[in-house]
Order: structure tokens, then sequence, then C-alpha cells
């Protein structure tokens, strides 16, 4: 009988995993690849996600940005600079591999290549009712006192809860292998491109000698997506060299009421469809929900009977809601005037210095989207001007299928 199975070894389950074995309980991470594993995601460390990282962690940065180049679709290009670092550029296998090293060290037990095909809460493979039983593809049981789904944003845990989504997104992204000369040019400077498709950007994010390189829009609109990665590569002058790696992810965004438990069982991560809706950054969502999690799953496996662990669960729930989930909520602002109004954002990231400056503190951790529009009055009165011009009629988001 384990305290906590953690379902997903992604910066979220090995978080929720390290924070329940830090507090002394028995715990399992389960991941269903071996690891490392590649996972497509331009890997930005923005501050929120360096403060919620291990005490001591040493991140494996591929690059130190400094400066960003903005563009419209590929035109009025503009570039900003800042004299501190904004934020440190990684790769996912090596991170998400020291963040399971991490879980181990607090004493996490993980099992790799290991699929989970359901959880069940009743039923013959359930002793009692403070026991969930976790079935893995192969058969066998696992009985835990509280599960942590962290298995990314097609989650059978996920499922299990009941979340539901409202936005799901289509990414696609390349590694391109790039000369010494090449690399120089992007070293400590990245590019973001407001892209030709509403809601949706591109980005060229430097890692040594490669460029990730990246774009995202609405799903359902696939193959204009891979059109823009096409385009977009080929006016970059990259179109020669060839990608070591092309990959896609759908990313899902949560309904703002959508449940976050069942019994005793907690989503984190993407699996809770927990991240920034205009940027679509999950990294730092991943990160700080994965710690709520674990540590409200060791007061859930702790709990005695359902009404105790119905409180812990809900007890997570406000905590992520009133955390993550405000800071959902501006970025769902942010994302719809975003659809409406790109040519507007561009001018103020590159033409406004308070913009620029509001940018670079959100990048550096000094502050959240939504810290900034509650503390600061001209930051509101922008928010609700801008909101004004992007409520006149446009064309409709993709709704998710």
């Amino acid at each position: 009988m384990w305290d906590v199975v953690v379902v997903g070894a992604g910066p979220a389950g090995a978080s929720a995993a390290r924070a329940a074995a830090s507090a002394g309980r028995r715990v399992l991470l389960l991941e269903k690849a071996e690891l490392p594993r590649y996972k497509t995601c331009g890997g930005g460390i923005i501050g929120p996600s360096r403060d919620a990282l291990p005490p001591g962690f040493q991140l494996p940065l591929k690059d130190r940005i400094h400066a960003v180049t903005f563009t419209l679709n590929g035109k009025l290009t503009r570039t900003r600079r800042s004299r501190h670092m904004l934020f440190g550029l990684i790769n996912r296998p090596e991170f998400d591999a020291g963040l399971v090293a991490e879980a181990e060290k607090a004493g996490a037990t993980v099992r790799t290549g290991t699929a989970v095909a359901r959880v069940e809460q009743h039923g013959a493979a359930v002793p009692d009712r403070r026991t969930v039983a976790v079935v893995l593809a192969d058969g066998e049981t696992v009985l835990a006192r509280a599960v942590v789904g962290a298995d990314g944003s097609a989650s059978r845990i996920g499922a299990h809860v009941g979340v539901e989504m409202d936005q799901v997104d289509l990414g696609l992204e390349a590694e391109i292998p790039v000369p010494a000369t090449v690399a120089e040019d992007w070293k400590g400077r990245v590019l973001i491109d407001w892209g030709p498709l509403p809601g949706s950007y591109g980005w060229v994010f430097p890692k040594g000698d490669t460029l990730t390189v990246g774009v995202i829009s609405a799903k359902g609109e696939g193959a204009a997506t891979k059109r823009y990665l096409e385009d977009f590569i080929a006016r970059l002058g990259l179109a020669g060299f060839e990608p070591s790696v092309s990959s896609g992810h759908l990313t899902r965004c949560r309904k703002p009421d959508s449940p976050l438990s069942r019994g005793r069982v907690l989503v984190a991560g993407d699996a809770a469809g927990l991240l920034e809706p205009w940027t679509r950054e999950g990294i730092s969502y991943a990160l700080r929900s994965g710690l709520l999690a674990g540590e409200w799953a060791v007061k859930i496996a702790e709990a005695q009977d359902a009404v105790d662990a119905r409180r812990q669960a809900l007890n997570y729930a406000f905590a992520i809601k009133a955390g993550l989930g405000v800071e959902m909520a501006v970025g769902r602002r942010m994302l719809t005037l975003f659809e409406a109004k790109p040519g507007l954002l561009h001018a103020a990231m590159t033409g406004f210095r308070p913009a620029w400056r509001a940018f670079a503190r959100i990048t550096r951790g000094a502050t959240t989207l939504a810290d900034l529009v509650r503390t600061s009055p001209l930051a509101r009165k922008a928010l609700h001007a801008l909101d004004n011009r992007a409520s006149r009629p446009t064309q409709p988001r993709q709704q998710p299928r």
C-alpha cells in the first residue's frame, strides 16, 4: 500500500512526488515512457517556474535570454533588450529527468515504462473506501491512499476526474541544427511572431547549436497551422536546414468550473488543463500545481473518511483557483484581445515602454499578469480599454472537439 501514487513524471508529476515524499510518505511515481524522453515544448523557464524548482536545483540552461524580437506576421520587426536576464531556455528531456531525480532524492520510488490503464475507487479491486486502485496496462493493480494524475493533456486520470476543456490548440515544432555562425546570431535572443491565424503565434528559441522553431494555433486549423510553420521557417532563412525532430502536440485549457478532484484523486498540470491561455505557457503551471497537489495528496492520504478526504480535495481546488485560476482568467482576456487585435498588442509591446517593462517583469518573475492588473491602475485601465476594443465582432475561435 502506497500513501501517494503519482501518474506521469513530467514537471507536475515529479513536483507532486517530491512534495509528498519530502513529507515522509511512501510515494510511487509512474511514467509510461522511458526517461529521458522528448516533449514538444519551447522550453522557456520564466520567473514563476524558477521559483517553484527544488532548492539548489541546477537548471540545465542552453541559453540566457536578454532580448526579444517581435514581428507581426513577419513584418514590423522590432527588438527590445534588457540588461537583466528575462528567462532561460532548457531542453525538456534533461530538465524533466532532473526533476525526477529530485523526487527520487526526496524518497519517491520511480517506475518508468509503466502505463496506467485506469483508476478505480469502487469495485472488487478496492479493498476499502480509503483506497484507490491504479490498474496498469499489463493488468497489475497498485493500491494507494491518494492519487495525483499528472499524465499530460490527454490524461486518463483527468477523464476519471471529469476535467473539461474549453480551449484546445495545436502546437507544431521543429528542432533545427544550425551552423555556428547562425547560432551566434541568435545567442541570447528569441523571436516572437504574432501569426496570421486568430490567436496564433510563432517562436524561435536558441539552444546552442539548435534552434527550436514552432507555431501554435487553434485546433481545427491543422493545415493552416502547418503552412504557417513552413512559411515561418522559410521566412527566417532556415528552410535549407534539416530538422532533427519535427513534432506536434495538443494543448488543452480547462473550463474555469471544471473539477480538479474526484474522491481521493487529484489532477495537476496539463492533466488538469492548467496553462496560461494566451501564451499557452505550461511549465510554471505544472510546477506550481504539482507542488500543491503533492502537499494536499498527503492530507488526503491521512484522511480517515470520505468527508475529510473531500474537505482536503476542496482545499486543493481552492488553492489552485485562488492563484493559478486568477492568472488564467486574465490570460483569457488577453487571448480574446489578441485574437481580435494582434496589431494593437504588437504596437504596445514594441512602442509603449510600460508594456515592455511589464513583459520583462513578468518573465523575470517580479510580478504576474494578474498581480499587475490588480495593483496597477494604468494596467487595469489599459486592459479595460483594450477589452472594449476587442469586443467588436471578429472571427470566432474554433471550438474544441
